[in-house]
């Protein structure tokens, strides 16, 4: 053994799963190289409203159901939107960091991430003239990892460069309604 060799830290084993992600996010981006038309698509998600304000959702083999609890005129027979747009914040955060610790070989040990969202429902049931929008989001992030808090938060920040949803969340985007108005 060298001294360098006694010098460096171990390398934890990576487990399937992680290079399991990193060839496939490696085979993704060199697909996307060579052909970059496959990069662009449309995803569709459909709701159906089913019942009161449950709502039914299909997106390819995906189906969930939502809805608001009893106190708001629900039928409590699902999460709320709520709580699917900040797990969508907070898991597409989750997975851009260990994608990218991934591709770094950056060490992580556990990792979660917390949404904290500040509202104020007089927004929402047209109360007062404040925003039915969130006031404030906080993501805490919190990570195991023997590398240094410099070379975790470099990686974590080129994570959230390429993290949709918190661009998403942050970023306005143009957006547009088409209302198709039906006679029964």
């Amino acid at each position: 053994m060298s001294r360098t060799d006694a010098a460096a830290p171990a390398a934890p084993a990576l487990d399937p799963s992680t290079e399991k992600m990193t060839a496939a996010c490696q085979r993704m981006a060199r697909t996307v190289e060579l052909r970059p038309s496959t990069a662009i698509g449309t995803a569709t998600t459909s709701v159906r409203v089913t019942h009161g304000m449950t709502c039914e959702v299909a997106d390819g083999d995906w189906a969930l159901t939502l809805d608001m609890p009893d106190r708001w005129g629900g039928n409590d027979r699902g999460p709320n939107p709520g709580v699917f747009g900040r797990a969508a914040l907070g898991s597409c955060l989750a997975m851009a960091y260990r994608r990218w610790a991934a591709e770094n070989s950056l060490p992580i040990h556990s990792l979660e991430v917390t949404v904290e969202a500040d509202y104020d429902a007089r927004g929402e049931l047209g109360l007062a003239d404040v925003t039915p929008a969130y006031t404030e989001v906080r993501y805490i992030v919190a990570v195991e990892s023997d590398a240094s808090e410099t070379e975790v938060r470099r990686v974590f920040d080129l994570a959230e460069t390429r993290c949709p949803y918190l661009v998403v969340w942050r970023d306005p985007m143009p957006m547009r309604r088409e209302l198709q108005v039906r006679k029964p």
